[in-house]
């Protein structure tokens, strides 16, 4: 059998801890096969981001149909978009808009519209809050993703600071994580994940929130570790490769959460600050 085709849309981490890099080890070691649509370039270490290079919405689409004419996919990763632009041209690929076919000049052989990619798993990680609090995303660019991108997504896997972006609140208990991830899977009619790690205390508990309350909780005790560059990406890419895989989505979450804490304690300690996981030491 193949090995299940995985797209991940996605900025890029010049040290290799998360983002693209992250995402394209994650599903290498899961046994998928990785391609990639770069939204953004960035100069950046295990001490914080220097730089950042948004391409262009348009650029960005003529990726992602590059990959899907030619290759397929068995499923989507949506990680850092950084602009409205790119959100508008990423929700065209996904719903398989004619614009792609329209302004598309890469020169091969293209059918009359690309094929339709909303039965396909999306997993998107609404990469919106650095690690310091600040916004990675202005609010344009988050209500573009809310309307454009969240309706036709699989899943939605936020942190708390993230979540509570998205929901104007500041969940400060499991118990408010809860509500504020129910409001939104209801208010989207999409599964979220409310990752849990900024909250305090030795149990790691993360909830599998359906639109219709449904919760599911997933709990670890707390790695301690100072290297964690990377470990959202790290996730949503994992959830993705084993949706592509054809698993059902509680399974999916709860083996993609047995990786990412597997690649936390091989973490190799690069870096004077937050290091990378061991994604090549890790196990699925």
């Amino acid at each position: 059998m193949p090995p299940p085709r995985i797209l991940t849309i996605a900025g890029s981490d010049s040290s290799g801890g998360a983002g693209i890099q992250a995402d394209i080890k994650t599903i290498t070691v899961l046994g998928g096969y990785a391609m990639s649509a770069i939204t953004a370039i960035t100069a950046q270490n295990t001490l914080g981001v220097a730089a950042v290079q948004n391409l262009s919405g348009e650029f960005v689409m003529h990726q992602i149909a590059a990959c899907i004419e030619d290759i397929g996919c068995d499923a989507i990763k949506i990680g850092m978009l950084g602009s409205e632009d790119i959100v508008r041209h990423v929700a065209a690929a996904l719903i398989a808009a004619p614009e792609i076919a329209a302004t598309s000049n890469l020169g091969f052989a293209k059918a009359p519209h690309p094929p339709g990619l909303t039965r396909f798993p999306v997993v998107l990680d609404p990469v919106m809050v650095a690690t310091s609090g600040a916004l990675l995303a202005d609010q344009v660019t988050i209500d573009s993703m809310k309307a454009r991108l969240f309706p036709i997504a699989t899943l939605l896997t936020p942190n708390i600071p993230e979540l509570g972006v998205l929901t104007n609140c500041e969940p400060q208990t499991i118990a408010e994580v809860r509500d504020a991830a129910i409001e939104l899977a209801r208010a989207f009619d999409v599964p979220v994940l409310a990752k849990g790690g900024h909250l305090e205390g030795n149990r790691m508990v993360d909830l599998l929130v359906h639109p219709d309350s449904h919760t599911l909780s997933f709990e670890g005790s707390r790695i301690d570790t100072p290297h964690t560059h990377g470990t959202g990406c790290t996730l949503s890419s994992a959830i993705a490769t084993y949706l592509g895989r054809g698993l059902p989505l509680p399974e999916a979450v709860d083996r993609a959460r047995l990786f990412v804490r597997s690649a936390l304690r091989a973490a190799p300690g690069f870096g004077a600050g937050s290091g990378p996981l061991g994604h090549a030491e890790a196990r699925g």
